[in-house]
């Protein structure tokens, strides 16, 4: 993908077509929002906040031309450019000046936080927000398996919309981050190579961040009511940063191991086909704020 990097870098112009084509095409294929938020990442990465918000800007207004043009209408293309790049833009300045990716890393998982705060304080009651749209999703396949008892899907989806707002906020900064990540990689083939692999290997938290999310989880598990259920939507998105700071642990040691060429390909696929496998390498990050299993390995 370098030759997309260096066409993204060539100017203004580029960079705004790229981001705002990608974005519109990632209505149908959504994973292609990411590189589109990549584009945003690198300009601002690169030549600083300014460059990124008129890149942000103008890809948004083509955005908006081209939904006109295609879908009908250009509020919603308008809308969902705005809210797609205004966070990675945020995040890549914080990135870019304080030149820390675990720092930029935790801002992310901030913002979730306080989104999902604000939409309980938005929403009276979320869970009833988002029943609808799970029903929605389920209808076909109780069409399409008529045996399956309607009962035990009724009370699954009740459960499921407490933390559906946790889910939402967390799948977003997952996005972002991966558009982040590319973004920096980016920037490192065509500039520093080897850096940002040396960043995201040492990628970690501090031990108080630690604490308070066991602080956050404590009050999910043994809580009651509204707190209960916001410290685990928090929690949702805590899990996020302990699973790629687990990741990134992993990754190093594997490395440093004879087939580590094998094993590290083989352990992100297997975190792709089984997401359970993600829980313990949560716990690995979460244990490595004071464990610093990296210098413990290398000894």
């Amino acid at each position: 993908m370098k030759f997309l990097a260096e066409y993204i870098m060539r100017g203004r112009m580029q960079a705004i077509m790229i981001a705002s084509t990608l974005a519109l095409i990632s209505l149908i294929i959504p994973p292609v929002s990411i590189v589109s938020s990549a584009t945003v990442a690198l300009v601002t990465l690169r030549r600083g906040a300014y460059e990124g918000l008129w890149v942000l800007l103008f890809s948004s207004a083509a955005a908006a031309a081209l939904g006109l043009l295609v879908l009908g209408g250009y509020q919603f293309a308008l809308l969902y450019g705005l809210v797609m790049w205004s966070p990675i833009w945020i995040i890549s300045i914080v990135l870019r000046e304080g030149r820390h990716l675990s720092l930029a890393v935790e801002i992310a998982i901030l913002l979730g936080a306080l989104g999902v705060l604000g939409f309980y304080l938005y929403q009276a009651s979320p869970s009833e927000f988002w029943r609808p749209m799970l029903e929605q999703m389920i209808k076909p396949m109780l069409e399409s398996s008529p045996d399956v008892p309607v009962d035990n899907i009724e009370q699954s989806v009740q459960a499921m919309a407490h933390y559906m707002t946790g889910v939402v906020a967390a799948g977003t900064i997952f996005s972002l981050l991966f558009g982040l990540f590319l973004g920096r990689w980016w920037q490192s083939i065509l500039y520093n190579p080897g850096g940002f692999r040396a960043e995201y290997l040492s990628l970690s938290t501090h031990p108080r961040l630690a604490i308070g999310s066991i602080i956050v989880i404590a009050v999910a598990w043994f809580g009651s009511g509204i707190f209960s259920e916001v410290a685990w939507n928090i929690t949702i998105l805590l899990f996020v940063l302990y699973t790629f700071i687990g990741a990134a642990v992993l990754h190093l040691m594997l490395s440093r191991m004879s087939s580590g060429r094998f094993l590290v390909p083989m352990f992100y696929v297997t975190l792709l086909i089984i997401p359970h496998v993600m829980f313990p390498v949560a716990g690995i990050g979460l244990a490595d704020a004071w464990l610093n299993l990296r210098n413990k390995f290398s000894k």
